[in-house]
């Protein structure tokens, strides 16, 4: 495949806002045919997210999303930590701080399925995505991070699937994961 005449090369930039986590980018761009185009964007350190099975059923988080503005179903995931010398998290270790900041349980098998940009048409956010199963629930566990508002719900297969079908997921990594999981059952990758 040949795709330099789709290049663009960056050829100046700056930054509009540092956040917590994000970066708000606004950047000068020069295409093949030598053209100049500004391009806004985000920059992100990447995440993960987890299609946790348990006892044919997938594991999955109400929460309010503010840029919705609305509760969404989703699967549970979360940003990867950044440290103070800008080095991002493993992703295989995140997913399991965050399968138990969100779920309170921990898995005992765990399998890449793949990573996919969400948004790359606006955000740099690389997701990894994981199938996590025999789960066990943390003894101890105190419920979600302080910040977050949200309620598990253990959701059987063929309704993940229909609700994935009929609409009533509106989530993008949630909606991947699903279909994932349909994909596995059909195969025989995954018993129900």
């Amino acid at each position: 495949m040949h795709d330099e005449h789709l290049i663009e090369t960056p050829v100046g930039g700056r930054v509009v806002h540092q956040g917590r986590y994000l970066t708000f980018r606004q950047d000068t761009v020069r295409d093949a045919d030598g053209g100049e185009h500004t391009r806004d964007w985000v920059e992100h350190p990447g995440a993960v997210a987890m299609i946790p099975i348990h006892e044919g059923a997938i594991l999955m988080v109400r929460q309010f999303r503010t840029p919705a503005g609305q509760v969404l179903m989703e699967i549970p995931a979360g940003t990867l930590d950044r440290a103070a010398d800008g080095s991002v998290e493993d992703p295989e270790l995140a997913s399991r701080r965050e399968l138990a900041e969100e779920t309170g349980y921990t898995a005992a098998t765990w399998r890449k399925l793949g990573r996919f940009y969400p948004a790359p048409g606006f955000a740099s956010e690389l997701m990894h995505l994981y199938l996590a199963t025999d789960l066990r629930p943390i003894a101890d566990y105190a419920g979600p991070m302080e910040d977050e508002r949200i309620a598990l719900e253990r959701i059987p297969f063929a309704t993940a699937i229909a609700m994935a079908e009929d609409g009533a997921i509106a989530d993008a990594k949630t909606l991947l994961g699903i279909l994932w999981v349909e994909r596995l059952l059909a195969r025989g990758e995954l018993r129900p």
